[in-house]
């Protein structure tokens, strides 16, 4: 028993220091630089907030591939590669209510929603099924993305593309595509129950299949 363990230490020890999750630990690191340079709100200091933001969001999709291509999947990389995206994104926006960029009704519905997908994962795993992502989920997550990058930028900046030049909101624009987010953020929560009453419904079929198989 306690080889076993001492095992489980070893093993989890192992996995926290590993590349994936190295890079999981450094986007939630980078969590407090991105809030203190927002905090200082000019012009600089959210250009440099959006650079380590979109720095720290590659990590999510290095930390992932990394480990199926090195072979490094673990139990403690599926918890923190999930809980450092909501974390992220939640502090980001929570600190942008307090600067008056984004609604307060908006970031309650997005963290309901991550709160209650959560629980739903976590009753799917008790039921012994995988919910995988939605299509909904992903597309919220990338116009979610992007929508940060531009809430953090904030200001207005002039631009010229040859056909149109002019004065563009990066806020505006930030909260737009923020807003169409808040859409597929209910949307796919629907979504994630739908998928997990057919995980269970398929799960409760072949267990009903395998004992008649037996009998």
């Amino acid at each position: 028993m306690q080889d076993e363990r001492a095992q489980r230490r070893q093993s989890l020890r192992d996995d926290a220091v590993n590349l994936p999750n190295m890079l999981t630990f450094g986007r939630i690191i980078a969590i407090p630089l991105v809030l203190w340079l927002m905090w200082q709100d000019t012009r600089e200091s959210n250009f440099w907030a959006m650079w380590v933001y979109a720095a720290a969001a590659l990590t999510d999709f290095f930390d992932g591939y990394l480990a199926r291509k090195m072979g490094l999947t673990s139990l403690l990389g599926k918890f923190l590669d999930p809980l450092a995206d909501k974390l992220i994104v939640l502090a980001t926006l929570t600190l942008m209510v307090e600067l008056d960029r984004v609604p307060a009704w908006a970031v309650i519905v997005i963290a309901s929603r991550e709160l209650a997908v959560t629980a739903l994962r976590a009753l799917a795993i008790g039921e012994g099924v995988v919910i995988a992502a939605s299509r909904g989920g992903k597309d919220k997550a990338a116009l979610q993305m992007v929508a940060v990058l531009a809430l953090i930028l904030h200001d207005t900046y002039y631009m010229d593309f040859g056909l149109f030049a002019g004065a563009i909101s990066l806020n505006s624009i930030g909260l737009v595509l923020l807003y169409l987010s808040v859409f597929f953020t209910v949307t796919s929560a629907g979504e994630y129950v739908a998928l997990l009453v057919d995980a269970v419904q398929a799960k409760d079929r072949r267990m009903a299949e395998g004992a008649d198989a037996e009998d």
